[in-house]
């Protein structure tokens, strides 16, 4: 069978659009879903990175915390724990001005690893006191949180307040450790405790 010029060209322009139809259904179209299905998994790895190596950064501070609590303020005997805490809060308070009218120490009868003792501290004193109270409770070296607050006034339109909170410690019982979380760095296997 013999094609003139024309029927040729036709030909050829058919068998080139097949073939970059082809080559797109079968090459070009799969090749982009992979690298899209790719820059995907990227971005999704990356972000695992990210909060992966702020996981080991924060483990890295909270270690140092742990063993400076322990050097610092961490007691291993009760009554230790609870007279450091009773003569700090008693420091702090003279330091920023709040009259103690109570002091009233609470053993928690809860066995664990960090038993707690908890502090029920009432007072009175005026508003720039009081904060600089709970700013020392709060950046302490010893191990003190404040677990309850409640503020009120004494008299209306007066800086004459009265407060009433409950600040817990931590002590370590002879031969505590750290968390296993942290002392080994890992996460627990599933049934480990």
């Amino acid at each position: 069978m013999v094609f003139t010029k024309r029927e040729k060209i036709i030909i050829a322009a058919t068998i080139a659009a097949l073939s970059l139809l082809g080559l797109d259904v079968y090459v070009l179209t799969p090749l982009l879903n992979e690298r899209a299905a790719a820059e995907v998994k990227r971005s999704r790895l990356t972000a695992e990175m990210v909060q992966a190596r702020s996981l080991l950064e924060r483990r890295r501070l909270l270690g140092q915390k742990w063993h400076r609590m322990l050097a610092d303020g961490m007691k291993h005997d009760p009554a230790e724990a609870e007279s450091h805490l009773l003569r700090s809060l008693r420091n702090w308070c003279a330091e920023v001005g709040v009259n103690l009218s109570s002091l009233r120490p609470e053993r928690s009868a809860e066995k664990s690893t960090l038993p707690e003792i908890t502090v029920d501290v009432a007072g009175t004193g005026s508003m720039q006191g009081v904060s600089r109270l709970l700013f020392r409770i709060e950046t302490a070296r010893v191990p003190a949180k404040v677990r309850m607050l409640q503020i009120g006034a004494r008299k209306d339109g007066t800086d004459d307040l009265s407060l009433h909170l409950k600040v817990s410690t931590l002590y370590a019982p002879a031969g505590a450790s750290p968390p296993k979380q942290v002392a080994r760095g890992r996460r627990p296997a599933r049934g480990e405790p």
